[in-house]
């Protein structure tokens, strides 16, 4: 691993670590109320069925469907590495929401949604499996403006999914960063074990 990358890890590490223990000491519930509040003033008809559209696309069918998907297509180690890092993600996801027990909100949710609250598992498995896509075309693909639209959408729809859990009530956004943040960290590790298959 270079050492930017590594200074990397460890600079996300330390800012995961301290919002985590941020969250359990409670220091993040003013923010998380204001943004919480502020964002499902927002709710009309429309982005209702917007954001419910939206978080679908990181609940674990898709998910699952996306992954078959890929290993599918590349049929080769890469694949493998993807679906693999989706599995990580998960038990990473079950294993924090274990230890950090946080309550999810219970007021004003648009949907159910059952479990601990802290890091969001939809902000996790979105960053990891479409992060890991973004990072993937990013090498891949020759054409500079395919690449672009591609890459932007992805990144997009990895925030549209992390927002879409605060707006339905069922995260607060402390949640969403944590998620965001611990797979990222994930993905930057799984993308040395890609490079070594890809030659790089």
């Amino acid at each position: 691993m270079s050492k930017k990358k590594l200074n990397l890890v460890i600079g996300l590490s330390i800012i995961f670590v301290i919002l985590m223990i941020s969250v359990i000491f409670g220091w993040t519930e003013g923010f998380d109320t204001f943004v919480y509040e502020s964002i499902i003033s927002l709710r009309c008809d429309f982005l209702d069925k917007f954001f419910k559209f939206i978080t679908d696309l990181g609940d674990k069918l898709f998910i699952v469907g996306l992954v078959v998907g890929v290993v599918l297509v590349l049929r080769n180690t890469v694949g493998y590495l993807y679906a693999t890092l989706a599995i990580d993600t998960v038990i990473t996801n079950f294993i924090f929401k274990q230890l950090i027990r946080r309550d999810r909100p219970d007021v004003l949710k648009l949907i159910k949604q059952g479990g601990f609250s802290f890091p969001s598992g939809h902000s996790m498995i979105s960053m990891s499996m479409y992060g890991m896509l973004i990072y993937l075309c990013y090498k891949k693909i020759k054409n500079k403006y395919i690449k672009w639209i591609i890459c932007s959408l992805l990144s997009i729809l990895i925030l549209s999914i992390g927002l879409s859990r605060v707006y339905l009530g069922v995260h607060y956004i402390s949640d969403v960063l944590g998620g965001f943040i611990l797979s990222f960290i994930m993905v930057v590790l799984y993308t040395e074990l890609i490079n070594k298959f890809l030659g790089e």
